[in-house]
Parts: structure tokens; sequence; C-alpha cells
């Protein structure tokens, strides 16, 4: 969307979700962890690593181990407000300058029937996605509204992440990216 070129890259770091941090610290954190571990791979370049979850009721909702967590994440945000947020990174290899950022986003969910939730199950949509829904598919039929950013709940605030880039040389209202501005996008 933006017209950036990037690459996407797999990190290695493995998410420690039960760190004693609030839930934003928690997000920058991960983010943070994913963006140094793609780094040492990656010279000369700006590393983009985000990591998103949802807190409800205090409790954080990563992506579900399978079809009954799913099912029981679905219940659990059934016909109440929850928060999606986002920790990103920007790292770049060449000076190792690093900034870390959070977006947070109210979403509010409808009451779900049994039979939405089993049939929304069944197409394997919310089976990789935190809080077991995707805003940008099927999952959209549960919301009644978001207070927020829409990106941050897709993964990646687009705005702050735009904005956080200028910090670094890089606009994505120019068309034009030098080699060294690369980007690798780790979603998680």
């Amino acid at each position: 969307m933006t017209g950036l070129k990037f690459s996407v890259c797999k990190s290695r770091y493995k998410e420690d979700m039960n760190r004693p941090l609030k839930p934003r610290s928690l997000a920058r954190y991960l983010s943070r962890k994913k963006a140094e571990a793609v780094a040492e791979k990656y010279r000369n370049s700006l590393i983009i690593a985000a990591d998103t979850f949802i807190v409800i009721q205090e409790r954080i909702l990563g992506k579900p181990k399978g079809p009954k967590d799913a099912e029981r994440m679905l219940t659990m945000l059934s016909g109440k407000a929850h928060a999606v947020i986002t920790g990103f990174s920007i790292l770049d290899t060449g000076s190792s300058r690093l900034v870390s950022r959070s977006v947070e986003t109210k979403v509010y969910f409808r009451k779900i029937a049994r039979e939405e939730i089993g049939a929304y199950i069944g197409t394997k949509e919310p089976l990789d996605k935190a809080g077991a829904y995707a805003i940008q598919g099927l999952g959209a039929v549960f919301i009644n509204k978001i207070d927020g950013d829409f990106f941050n709940v897709v993964g990646l605030p687009l705005c702050a992440l735009a904005e956080s880039l200028k910090e670094f040389g890089v606009s994505v209202l120019k068309q034009s990216i030098s080699a060294k501005e690369q980007k690798c996008i780790r979603k998680g």
C-alpha cells in the first residue's frame, strides 16, 4: 500500500508472551527482539518488525493453538470490547539506531452465536490470527465498530509506521528508495 519495496523475512525469535511487562511494553519488546534477530543477517538495512496481540480483561491473547483455542478466544470476545496492541520496531543495521513504538485500537464485537463461531473456525481463517479473527477477512462480520487505526488491527499501524520512518529519512510518499532503505517486515 505504501509503495515501498521490501522483503519479508522470518524472524527466528521465539515469542515469550509471559514476560512481566505491561501490554504496550511487551509489544514493543517482542517487536524489538524480532528486529534484532533478523538484523543479524542484513547489513546496512532498515528492519521493520511487529508483534500484534489482543488484550481483554487483562488477559493477553495471541494466535490460537488450534480450533478449540480459537473457539475459546472468540467466545471470550463475543459481545465485548477489547484492545488490539501492535508494537513495531525500526532498526537501522548500519547505525544500530532503533525506534520502538506501540499502537492501541479498541475493537467492539457484537454477540456471536455458537454456530457462527463454528462456521468461522471451519474457514480456517482464525487459526493464525491474534485473537482468532481477521478484521480484513470474514472476521469483519463480528465487529460493530473500532476506535483507532484499522491497519493496527490488521497487524501493522501504517500511519504510525510512516511517521516513524521519517526519523530514518524515509518518506512513504517518495516513490524511489535507495538500496540501503530496503525493508524487512515480519508480522507476528
